[in-house]
């Protein structure tokens, strides 16, 4: 005769409790893959020197995040014992055990409670999970090169998903020369980052534009940072900031328009 595991003989007790973990979903770990993004909670529990896990999983199948999947998932010492899946609408026993407990939770009340966990983890939080848009960041460093004088970096951090486009402007013209750029690189937290460098010799009057374009599924969003350089005096190398100021907005058709003004100088010595 199989034995029992402890923790699934207070199942029952275990998942009336379940919602409350409901609330902090926002707070959970992300992971992203190429197509899809699969977002979980966890809820391990530790019961007589055993182990046991229920996993909440949003599946977004399609672009436009529309086509959801919920999955939970019942782990006990690694073991997986029972699944419900939004798809088929129903529990899945793996064990002998949990094929007996699946035929109680298999019942209208227990679908009306994973179709509420759906909306609630999944559907509600489209917005929080799909698009992170970038933190921008421009600053100027010295080269080595007597050529140009200076050097301005242009950093996007902390976005998703990762297509997005840096393009450098002088005078509202698009710059091809003196740029380069690294690859879209993972920040380590399920996001990206990205830099491009621009060789740059200051003249007076001149503007200088950064344009990041993150490249999201549903909608257009543009950060832009601008430089105006003002040239204030020659001497050897490069200190940071004159006569000007970078200006920083964000626009979206969603989102809140808010404008910060940076005040700075650029100074040659």
């Amino acid at each position: 005769m199989e034995r029992k595991p402890s923790l699934l003989v207070e199942y029952e007790v275990i998942t009336a409790f379940f919602p409350l973990y409901v609330i902090p979903f926002s707070q959970t770990l992300i992971v992203l893959k190429k197509k899809n993004a699969h977002v979980y909670l966890s809820l391990p529990v530790f019961l007589d020197g055993n182990y046991s896990q229920f996993q909440a999983c949003c599946i977004f199948n399609d672009r436009d995040f529309e086509e959801v999947e919920y999955i939970v998932t019942n782990l006990y010492n690694k073991k997986l014992m029972m699944e419900f899946n939004s798809t088929r609408g129903n529990w899945t026993g793996f064990t002998a055990y949990s094929m007996e407990i699946v035929k109680n939770r298999n019942n209208p009340l227990d679908r009306i409670q994973r179709e509420f966990e759906k909306k609630v983890l999944c559907t509600d939080n489209i917005d929080e999970i799909t698009v992170a848009s970038p933190t921008i960041k421009l600053k100027s460093v010295k080269k080595s090169s007597n050529r140009h004088p200076a050097m301005l970096v242009c950093s996007a951090y902390h976005f998703y998903p990762k297509q997005i486009r840096v393009t450098w402007l002088q005078n509202g013209q698009a710059m091809t020369l003196e740029i380069s750029s690294s690859d879209v690189l993972p920040d380590g937290d399920w996001y990206y980052q990205i830099h491009s460098y621009m060789a740059y010799t200051p003249s007076p009057g001149e503007k200088i534009t950064c344009m990041v374009e993150h490249l999201e599924p549903s909608l257009p969003v543009v950060e832009w940072i601008k430089i105006v350089v003002g040239l204030c005096g020659m001497m050897l190398g490069f200190v940071i900031v004159s006569s000007g100021f970078i200006y920083y907005k964000k626009k979206s058709a969603r989102w809140t328009h808010n404008t910060v003004d940076i005040y700075g100088v650029l100074l040659l010595e």
